[in-house]
């Protein structure tokens, strides 16, 4: 028997695991080939809707989908990696449930377990602020925003209409991720929640400012709509219970402090050696890190075709890695040849509220319902789970109270028909 082992719960494991089942279907029902997906959370995220959760637009539910319902033909361990050992071809880790510390065998390893906001450059982020990649990090933040919504609410009822610290919240990063979750979360106040998005660099969203800076001008514009404050040239130092610190010497005073603050890949001991200056494993143009071992998604360094760069760090470049790896497994099992990698990119998106987007596809910018709606069929086109991603157009076209929405809605049988 052979087996293949994929490591973490997220798009790299899903779009592998659905590559490996497309071309060896078969000898995985036949038990000719066995894949196992050991991953510390027990259900995949769809980040893709996180501002909609903030937003109070969609159940934190419906971005999470089990692995085992998402990878139905594989053996789901739900355990910590402790170690990989490549030469040997094992990997060690730890059952969540009760400690108990195991070895796997594997004949291919797919790593795909990401990364994570490196917290420890913020004394306290980790003990008193919120991020968004660790397991269990976006259920705490929505937890705590829409508890701090409630709050300024009874407050407005009650006649204040002051910002006291308990209603504030300060997002540090001013990249697209940070200006979505700032727009998302003064959205859900309406009005009645200050949010302060605090960056490092001259102008917020530099990933769109050198060839789409009218998007980026819009983006500006939308934050300005939704009332959240934007802070630029400085960066966040520290986190307390009482708020955020800055390196200009300000104080901020908050109940949740976001750091979208860049990332860092979670650090597998024993592949030390094959990892780049910033702990990425480094790719083949196969995505092979060694000969049975392989890496996509934020965990790898994956040039660009075409280029000396790598690829962006987010959901698109880590789904569309994940397939080619697989496939590429799946072929070596074969005895056939591998092939490189050679997808050039798609665009990129961000959203404001229902309705209210920037978008880019293929070098073509978009705003407005339109860019909304690219959004919204490429995010549920990639969902794990079909009836989920239905659930959730079901949710977002429901939803009638704005004019943005009501423009929306009629794009509805179009968005259904893209995912039959």
């Amino acid at each position: 028997m052979m087996r293949v082992v994929l490591l973490g719960g997220g798009y790299v494991t899903v779009h592998a695991y659905r590559s490996l089942v497309r071309r060896l279907g078969r000898e995985v029902r036949e038990g000719r080939v066995e894949i196992v997906v050991v991953s510390a959370d027990d259900a995949h995220s769809f980040h893709g809707f996180t501002g909609e959760v903030l937003a109070g637009l969609l159940p934190y539910e419906r971005t999470r989908t089990p692995l085992q319902e998402a990878c139905p033909l594989a053996r789901f361990v739900h355990a910590r990696v402790l170690a990989v050992d490549p030469v040997a071809r094992s990997v060690t880790y730890e059952h969540i449930a009760d400690g108990v510390v195991e070895l796997l065998w594997f004949d291919h390893l797919v790593v795909g377990t990401g990364a994570q906001e490196p917290v420890e450059g913020v004394p306290g982020l980790r003990e008193h602020g919120y991020t968004l990649r660790a397991p269990g990090d976006i259920a705490a933040l929505t937890q705590a925003v829409h508890a701090l919504a409630r709050t300024a609410r009874d407050d407005r009822s009650a006649g204040s209409t002051a910002y006291p610290a308990a209603t504030s919240v300060v997002v540090a990063g001013g990249g697209l991720a940070g200006a979505e979750m700032a727009a998302a979360v003064a959205d859900l106040g309406g009005g009645t929640l200050a949010v302060t998005l605090v960056h490092a660099g001259e102008r917020i969203v530099p990933e769109l400012r050198a060839d789409q800076p009218a998007l980026a001008a819009r983006t500006e514009r939308e934050l300005a709509r939704l009332g959240v404050v934007v802070r630029t040239g400085t960066r966040l130092t520290a986190v307390t219970l009482e708020g955020a610190h800055l390196d200009d010497g300000t104080f901020l005073p908050a109940a949740v402090v976001l750091g979208t603050v860049g990332q860092a890949p979670v650090p597998l001991p024993g592949l030390g050696s094959t990892q780049d200056e910033r702990g990425r494993l480094v790719t083949a143009p196969d995505l092979s890190v060694t000969g049975d071992v392989w890496a996509g998604g934020d965990a790898a360094r994956v040039v660009r075709p075409g280029t000396d760069a790598p690829v962006p760090a987010n959901a698109l470049w880590a789904i569309k890695t994940g397939a080619h790896v697989g496939d590429n497994v799946a072929r070596a099992i074969a005895g056939r040849t591998t092939r490189p990698f050679t997808y050039r990119g798609l665009g990129r998106a961000a959203s404001f509220g229902l309705g209210r987007s920037v978008a880019e596809l293929y070098g073509v910018g978009f705003t407005g319902a339109v860019a909304w709606v690219l959004r919204l069929v490429f995010f549920l086109r990639f969902m794990p789970s079909r009836r989920r991603a239905l659930a959730v157009l079901g949710d977002l076209t429901s939803r009638r109270g704005t004019s943005a929405s009501r423009e929306a809605d009629p794009l509805r049988a179009k968005v259904e028909v893209s995912l039959s």
